[in-house]
């Protein structure tokens, strides 16, 4: 794998009667927003809301994976800020604020407020 793969609930998706969206996939979406050539550097998925997330399983096996999740490319360097997790040999991020300050190590973005 030679691309980040940046998992995501897409907005304004259906539960409990009305549209709701996803706030740390929408902080994401924020720091794309911000620094756009990060998001042209990620091969981006989205995944269905409820359990089990098809791709993610796939990659990472059984489990409740959560969104946003970022699936590191082979070799990539994380970093000393964010906490790297592994499942069946796949390195990942499991939330915003990880995600984020592997973009700052990375493409050299701001980190993210208390971190």
């Amino acid at each position: 794998m030679t691309r980040d793969i940046l998992f995501l609930l897409a907005p304004g998706f259906e539960d409990k009667g009305r549209r709701e969206y996803c706030p740390e996939c929408a902080e994401i979406w924020g720091v794309l927003h911000y620094f756009p050539a990060i998001k042209e550097a990620l091969d981006i998925r989205y995944q269905p809301l409820f359990h089990p997330r098809p791709d993610l399983v796939d990659m990472l096996g059984d489990g409740d994976w959560n969104c946003p999740t970022l699936i590191l490319a082979e070799g990539a360097d994380a970093g000393p800020h964010a906490k790297v997790q592994t499942a069946k040999g796949v390195r990942f991020l499991d939330n915003a604020r990880d995600i984020a300050k592997y973009f700052a190590h990375q493409y050299g973005t701001p980190f993210p407020r208390g971190s």
